[in-house]
């Protein structure tokens, strides 16, 4: 998983990134990966440095095969397993997508145990995350599901939260990612798959946007577990504290600071101009509701940006239906219309009242006739 962000990092035109990719590759002889790789980033490709990581790859290989028939014919299904697992774990090793799919499936078929039958679903998972196979991903999460209804231990089952919440962030449903990211603080053990301190980085900004501010102190900023690292993880205790505390520059600040770490990771990067615009209607929302009408000038000052700013993002986002509000630019006030929900109801119960009577006018109608 390493190499997979090194490789993002390296598209993003990081030269010390591509630099340690050229290393780790050339180091584990990835020639599959490192052919996708000059493809991918436009590198010449290096035809003796290929040619040997190919033939190394292939002559551990064929001593693979090799085991496999051996066990096939003289010992029993677990060495049967186990040979074929080695093949598995050896394509996956260098990268060879299509090849590790079939040898994980070969494996799976030769393995009656629930606890290995799910880390081999999990070994599939980190192949799929890697390539960014998300339709992979998704049966291979909906396939481990499965299979913890059958039966299954605490630990595999948490690990599988943390790979469903890395493939939910992927497709920007930060919501569920940010309740199985926040469900697996206590009992993380993916490793595998993503340090801790990166994995409670995605824990906080996720809870973020996707959390009410009433339950963001109990379940982020008091908690225990977070709060062990958080000072290791660069403007993330002031995004949240922010908000909560109503610190408004303190919290656009920590956002300004924050955007570029997160579009420097592979998870989030698509996702960093959406979670830009949610994080500021959240923060606008928030504080218009305190105000019936608030002066321009005072807001902008609050959130730390120039008035000119401040109009043109509420102007783009009542356009968009995003804030109750409006804007007086002549006497340069921001004024809430939040809507009257008690109007709001009546105007419902008597819409549902017309479409009642002529539900029973018709029905009147049918039983005359």
């Amino acid at each position: 998983m390493r190499i997979a962000q090194l490789r993002f990092s390296a598209s993003k035109g990081d030269v010390a990134a591509a630099t340690e990719l050229r290393a780790q590759l050339k180091e584990r002889s990835m020639a599959p990966l490192y052919t996708v790789v000059c493809e991918q980033l436009g590198w010449k490709v290096d035809g003796a440095l290929l040619a040997s990581m190919t033939a190394a790859n292939a002559a551990e290989l064929e001593k693979l095969e090799a085991r496999i028939v051996e066990c096939e014919e003289k010992e029993g299904e677990t060495e049967i397993r186990e040979a074929h697992l080695a093949k598995a774990e050896l394509l996956i090793k260098v990268g060879e997508k299509e090849k590790a799919y079939e040898a994980i499936e070969a494996t799976f078929k030769k393995t009656v145990a629930m606890g290995p039958r799910l880390d081999l679903v999990l070994s599939k998972l980190r192949v799929g995350l890697f390539f960014e196979d998300l339709k992979v991903v998704k049966a291979e999460v909906d396939r481990a599901k499965a299979l913890l209804e059958q039966g299954g231990d605490w630990e595999r089952r948490n690990r599988l939260k943390v790979y469903e919440a890395l493939f939910l962030l992927r497709i920007r449903d930060l919501k569920k990612a940010s309740a199985l990211l926040l469900d697996s603080i206590a009992t993380f053990t993916a490793t595998e798959l993503v340090s801790y301190n990166q994995f409670i980085l995605y824990a906080v900004t996720t809870s973020l946007i996707a959390m009410p501010r009433k339950d963001m102190k109990p379940k982020v900023i008091d908690a225990p577990e977070i709060l062990q690292v958080i000072g290791e993880i660069p403007h993330a205790g002031e995004l949240v504290n922010g908000l909560y505390t109503c610190q408004y520059r303190k919290l656009m600040q920590a956002l300004v600071d924050i955007c570029p770490v997160l579009y420097a990771d592979r998870y989030f990067a698509p996702h960093v101009g959406y979670y830009w615009r949610e994080a500021q209607v959240l923060a606008y929302t928030q504080f218009l509701e305190s105000y019936m009408s608030v002066s321009l000038q005072s807001m902008a000052a609050t959130f730390g940006v120039s008035p000119s700013v401040l109009d043109a993002d509420l102007a783009k986002f009542i356009a968009m239906g995003r804030l109750s509000c409006s804007i007086d630019k002549v006497n340069g006030i921001v004024a809430s219309t939040r809507p009257d929900t008690k109007n709001a109801q009546y105007q419902a119960t008597l819409k549902q009242g017309d479409l009642l009577l002529n539900r029973v006018q018709k029905l009147s109608r049918v039983i005359n006739v």
